[in-house]
């Protein structure tokens, strides 16, 4: 018995010392388990810059989709979600555990995000939650909608704060696929950043609460406190890679190859101006085939408004043109530039021509057509040849409508919805709305209406929100404060 009960109590004991929680057998002593900046970071930087969606090029006139109505292509779109809250949730724990870790030159970098995000939810839908956007933690689960205007100057704002947040002495970040830590090339891409938001203000140019003019001449007048990008070298872009999902977007994408073909008006205006550009975007037209692929004749399109029916026809018949293969041949094709060099000196020939900044707008505005015809792997003889057309200098007849024609060229398959918003804010280029397939009255919408989970879970702030913005409802022909006068 003695020797039962002890052999009884070693096998208690082995018992109580190996009974360790399951889910410390599931540690991997190899993985961190907190949340490091660097880590965020990076996943951060993925989602940010992905900015090649074939939805813009539907919207915008670039490409049609043939197979079925497109809600996007003929205009009848409706609601859309906050789920840009998600990414924003991630810039917040980043910012939280930069400060945890003593890691201050994370910091800027959460307030570029922020304002990243931000913008690009006002601009969809007007006024949104954004002081207590983020304080679910804090019980804030029905945060109230600021207003627009609000939005935009604590963005400038927080902008402006990011900049001065970078010396020279700022420890370079962990984790960076875009600029491998050097924080200047980072200090540029925000004060590129401020251009964009202040451009995009161009119709409240005398709002003395926000003094655009000057805002803008400050950046680009003290290049050494408020440095921009010089070159291609510095876009804020996603490079692509052939391994397993880090290849192009549509690479292998069976509706790129099938369904989607390139829209007539844009053709037509890249034949117009002799745009060598148009070779690197589409392939041949079917019925042309024969034709040298840098024969103009060679290429073709259908148009965005067209119903679906007249389309089909005229794909069957060999008119248009597919888009080029590199698109879904090509694992790594193209960066996705989010905000680049080009676009950067667009913006500075606007601020030229609208009187913000002094300078020669016609340089300006070459340096960003010979950047976006580099990007597209364009030589530089054919660029030259381009540039000293009569029809592609800036003259005096209506110079921002060149401008921003030559901006769109530039966004194609790049640069997300910037050119969408470029066309709502000044008019240009003019997208068709002629044909048979159009819904929405043949209006081109200036806004999503808000989620319908807002509508149910949030249902006092959002119609405060809308009654104030929008007296006839939420629709998507609403126009926000953003794009009034």
């Amino acid at each position: 018995m003695n020797k039962f009960i002890s052999i009884l109590m070693v096998s208690m004991l082995i018992m109580q010392s190996g009974c360790k929680k399951f889910s410390e057998f599931q540690t991997d002593p190899n993985k961190s388990t907190v949340a490091t900046p660097d880590l965020l970071l990076n996943s951060i930087e993925q989602t940010a810059f992905q900015s090649t969606d074939i939805t813009v090029a539907f919207t915008t006139r670039q490409m049609v989709y043939t197979d079925a109505v497109s809600l996007n292509q003929y205009y009848g779109w409706a609601r859309t979600s906050f789920s840009t809250y998600d990414n924003l949730r991630q810039v917040l724990k980043m910012e939280q555990a930069a400060a945890a870790q003593g890691k201050p030159e994370y910091l800027p970098l959460a307030k570029f995000f922020r304002a990243w995000y931000f913008l690009q939810l006002t601009q969809t839908f007007g006024d949104i939650p954004y002081s207590a956007a983020l304080k679910a933690e804090e019980g804030m689960t029905q945060p109230v909608y600021d207003k627009q205007e609000d939005i935009y100057l604590s963005i400038l704002d927080d902008l402006k704060a990011a900049n001065a947040l970078i010396s020279s002495s700022t420890a370079a970040v962990q984790g960076d696929i875009v600029y491998s830590g050097n924080m200047q090339r980072w200090k540029a891409a925000i004060n590129s950043l401020s251009l964009r938001v202040l451009m995009s203000m161009s119709l409240k140019q005398d709002n003395a609460k926000f003094d655009i003019k000057k805002r803008f001449s400050d950046i680009v007048n003290t290049p050494g406190t408020f440095p921009l990008y010089t070159s291609n070298d510095d876009n804020a872009q996603l490079k692509f890679y052939d391994l397993q999902g880090n290849r192009y977007p549509y690479f292998n994408n069976n509706d790129i190859q099938t369904t989607n073909y390139m829209e007539e008006t844009f053709v037509d205006l890249l034949k117009s101006l002799r745009d060598v550009r148009l070779f690197s975007f589409a392939d041949k037209a079917p019925k042309n085939s024969a034709l040298p692929a840098t024969d103009f004749n060679a290429y073709g399109g259908v148009k965005g408004s067209a119903a679906v029916n007249e389309n089909k026809i005229r794909v069957v018949a060999g008119e248009a043109s597919k888009v080029n293969p590199r698109y879904y041949n090509n694992p790594v094709n193209e960066p996705s530039v989010a905000l680049g060099y080009a676009e950067q000196q667009f913006i500075l020939a606007e601020g030229v021509v609208r009187g913000w900044i002094a300078g020669n707008a016609e340089d300006y505005y070459q340096k960003g057509v010979n950047a976006s015809m580099k990007f597209y792997n364009i030589a530089q003889p054919e660029i030259d040849a381009y540039l000293a057309q009569s029809s592609t200098k800036l003259n005096n007849g209506d110079p921002i409508k060149q401008i921003i024609t030559q901006k769109y060229i530039a966004s194609f398959m790049n640069s997300g919805w910037q050119s969408f918003y470029e066309q709502r804010r000044t008019g240009f280029p003019v997208f068709d709305v002629s044909g048979a397939g159009m819904l929405n009255d043949r209006k081109i919408p200036k806004r999503w209406m808000y989620p319908e989970t807002e509508l149910q879970l949030n249902q006092q702030h959002v119609a405060e929100a809308i009654s104030r913005q929008f007296p006839e409802g939420d629709n998507i022909n609403g126009v926000m404060w953003l794009l009034k006068p």
